[in-house]
C-alpha cells in the first residue's frame, strides 16, 4: 500500500533480544541489529505507508468504475453486470490495489518485528495478512471472472435454459458472499494485530495503533454481517464508510511518521 528490504537468516532471532527505550517514547532493540533498525525504521515506515496510500487510491478509483445497484436484487444487478464491458478490468484494478496495500502491511511488519516489546504480534499479523492475500485472490477470481461468465451466459440464454443459467449465477454469487465474509474477517484480524503490535512497540504514535484496531473491528463486523445479510445492509453502509476513513487515516499516519523519522535521522547522525 518501492523498495526492497533484505533480511539475512541471522536476523530472524534478533527481535527477541533486549530492548531499550529511546527519546520520544520510541522503543528499539538493545543490540547492534536493533541500533541499525532504529536508523532504518523510518525508511520502512515510509515505504509501508506509501504502499498503503497508493493501493488505497488504486482501489478507490477502480471501485468508482464498478457497476452499482441493489446488490441483493440478483436479476437487476446481474443485468448491470452483464452490460458492463469494463468488469474484468475493474476487478483487476481492485485486485492490484488491495494487493499493493497489503504489501504495505507486510513491510510494516518488517519495521515492527525488530522494534518493540512483542515481536510475536508482528509475526502473527504478517501471517494473517498472507492468508488474507490468498483469500482476496480467490475472491477476485470468482467475482471478476467467474461471476461475469455466469451472468453473461444467463443474459444470452432463453427459454428453460435461462432459468438454469440464473441459478448458476446465483450459486456463484453465494460463493462470493462466503469468500467476501471471510476476507473481511481476516483483514480485520490483520489490522487488529498490527494495531496491537504498534501500541506495544511504540515505534509509531499509539493513536495510530488504536485506529488500526478500530478499523479491524469494523471489518470483522462487516464480514460477519455479510454472512448473515449478503452484500447489502444498512450496517455495512455505515461501517463501510467508517472503515474507509479509518484505513485512510492509518495509512497516511504511517507514511507521515516514517517521513518524520527519516528527517530526524540525519540530525542524530550529525550530533554523533
Amino acid at each position: 500500500m518501492s523498495g526492497a528490504v533484505v533480511k539475512t537468516a541471522g536476523d530472524i532471532g534478533a527481535p527477541y533480544g533486549g530492548y531499550f527505550r529511546g527519546g520520544g517514547g520510541m522503543a528499539a532493540a538493545a543490540s547492534p541489529r536493533g541500533m541499525n533498525t532504529a536508523g532504518s525504521a523510518g525508511n520502512e515506515l515510509t515505504i509501508a505507508g506509501g504502499l498503503m496510500v497508493v493501493g488505497f487510491l488504486i482501489n478507490v478509483v477502480s471501485t468508482a468504475l464498478h457497476p452499482s445497484g441493489e446488490e441483493d436484487d440478483h436479476r437487476a444487478i446481474f443485468t448491470e453486470y452483464a452490460n458492463s464491458d469494463a468488469w474484468v478490468a475493474v476487478h483487476v484494478g481492485q485486485f492490484m490495489g488491495v494487493l499493493v496495500a497489503l504489501g504495505g502491511l507486510l513491510v510494516l511488519h518488517v519495521a515492527l518485528r525488530d522494534v518493540g516489546r512483542s515481536p510475536l504480534l508482528a509475526y502473527l499479523a504478517a501471517a494473517v495478512t498472507v492468508t488474507t492475500v490468498g483469500t482476496w485472490a480467490v475472491l477476485q477470481g470468482l467475482d471478476g471472472v467467474g461471476l461475469k461468465q455466469a451472468v453473461d451466459a444467463w443474459s444470452g440464454a432463453s427459454g428453460a435454459e435461462r432459468q438454469l443459467r440464473f441459478a448458476d449465477a446465483e450459486t456463484v454469487r453465494w460463493l462470493e458472499w462466503g469468500l467476501q465474509s471471510y476476507f473481511r474477517i481476516l483483514l480485520g484480524l490483520a489490522f487488529m494485530l498490527f494495531g496491537a503490535a504498534m501500541i506495544t512497540g511504540r515505534l509509531v504514535p499509539g493513536a495510530l495503533g488504536w485506529v488500526a484496531v478500530l478499523a479491524g473491528i469494523f471489518s470483522v463486523v462487516i464480514g460477519v454481517d455479510v454472512g448473515y445479510s449478503g452484500l447489502a445492509s444498512g450496517l455495512q453502509d455505515v461501517l463501510g464508510i467508517a472503515f474507509f476513513v479509518a484505513v485512510l487515516v492509518f495509512a497516511v499516519g504511517v507514511l507521515i511518521t516514517g517521513m518524520r523519522q527519516r528527517g530526524r535521522q540525519p540530525r542524530r547522525e550529525a550530533r554523533q
